[in-house]
């Protein structure tokens, strides 16, 4: 049986500002460009853009 291509998946959020990265969930079906999250950077001490670098 064909295995099927979910909407969900994991992608990794990377820091403009250090090497810190986060893990997330994005819908396909919401969200077709890359993810763009302002989030708390606990290596630069600061919120900092992180942005979507790829799918697990």
């Amino acid at each position: 049986m064909a295995k099927k291509k979910g909407s969900v998946v994991i992608v990794k959020l990377k820091s403009s500002a250090s090497p810190h990265c986060y893990y997330t969930k994005k819908n396909r079906k919401n969200i077709q460009g890359k993810l763009e999250l302002r989030k708390y950077d606990p290596v630069a001490r600061a919120h900092v853009v992180y942005h979507e670098t790829g799918k697990l």
